[in-house]
């Protein structure tokens, strides 16, 4: 999994609640269980016409958020079931933090599984972030996990909490394999070590 360190990078705005891991990947898309080409079906549902075209009127065919990296969001994100091909879909567009007042328990997990940095913010800072996102191209934001903050495209800064587990495995890109070997390592290769040595019947 990548390192989540710190990111800079365009953030696009969502003002829309409640929405579900099927409008951020559609049910069409999870016949595959590789993580790479769900970008392309990413809020397919918002973001073309039922011809195939872009809509021009969705916030991620707009140019300036075209390569966002950063989604601010409405209250509820990711609700709905539990299916992981959400934050794969966002992932490989390119998106690795999205910021909200509130997640969906399931979904906020597996963004960590991933690499995707959830940030929980009060109402009135989502709305600092909403405005500095609605600015376009100059929208830019920098995130520094290890500090915790997110400075806006002014200077100002905001401070967000974060579970300590959560940072550490984001900041090492550790996903619950890599950290099971990441601590447990030497006891897993002595006891290795000890069942290559077993005499067997």
């Amino acid at each position: 999994m990548e390192k989540f360190t710190t990111l800079e990078g365009v953030a696009a705005p969502m003002r829309i609640i409640n929405i579900d891991t099927d409008r951020i990947i559609p049910k069409q898309y999870l016949k595959t269980i590789k993580r790479t080409g769900l970008g392309q079906g990413l809020f397919s549902e918002m973001r073309y016409n039922d011809d195939g075209s872009e809509n021009p009127d969705f916030v991620l065919n707009q140019p300036a958020y075209r390569n966002a990296k950063i989604l601010v969001v409405g209250d509820n994100f990711g609700c709905g079931s539990s299916r992981e091909h959400a934050p794969w879909a966002l992932a490989d567009f390119g998106i690795r933090c999205v910021i909200s007042t509130s997640f969906a328990d399931i979904f906020f997990n597996n963004c960590a599984k991933n690499g995707i940095l959830a940030i929980v913010v009060p109402p009135e800072d989502l709305e600092k972030l909403f405005e500095d996102a609605e600015r376009g191209a100059n929208a830019t934001l920098t995130i520094d996990l290890a500090a915790q903050t997110i400075k806006g495209p002014d200077g100002g800064t905001l401070h967000f909490n974060i579970d300590e587990g959560r940072k550490h495995n984001l900041l090492n890109g550790l996903d619950e394999i890599g950290l099971t070997l990441d601590q447990k390592a030497p006891a897993i290769d002595a006891y290795e070590a000890k069942l290559a040595q077993r005499e067997w019947a």
